[in-house]
């Protein structure tokens, strides 16, 4: 069956973590680390490099878990994934008039424990805030 023609349209914000958007070039992140500003909101730190001027592109972004405090991989994936899910379903905080003023992220896990979805994602969010108002 087709949708109702009168039905209102979604909005226009994409909830998708694509590959272009992941940072995965060592010298990018090299760059980063040497470069970038930072914060911690824990159990997140937060490192960012801005844009000289606002671009159309959305940043590149590092998700990372320390595997010191977290000795199996099972739960360093399960941070990264909540720590993913919860960037991209908040991602659109980084976006002023369809332009992004951040170019790279790292969003690192530096928590000795767990902590609830819930709880990363309402840090990530005052993190993502706190990036483009500095």
């Amino acid at each position: 069956m087709s949708a109702a023609p009168n039905r209102p349209q979604k909005d226009t914000i994409s909830y998708s973590f694509p590959k272009e958007e992941r940072l995965c070039s060592k010298k990018l992140i090299a760059e980063l680390f040497a470069k970038g500003s930072s914060f911690n909101l824990y159990p997140l730190r937060f490192v960012y490099i801005k844009h000289a001027q606002p671009e159309a592109i959305p940043p590149r972004v590092l998700v990372s878990v320390s595997k010191k405090y977290f000795k199996k991989a099972v739960d360093r994936n399960r941070l990264k994934r909540q720590i993913r899910e919860a960037y991209r379903l908040n991602k659109h905080l980084l976006q002023a008039e369809g332009q992004y003023s951040l170019q790279l992220l790292a969003i690192i896990y530096i928590g000795k424990e767990k902590k609830p979805f819930n709880l990363i994602q309402k840090k990530l969010n005052l993190g993502l805030e706190r990036s483009v108002i500095e």
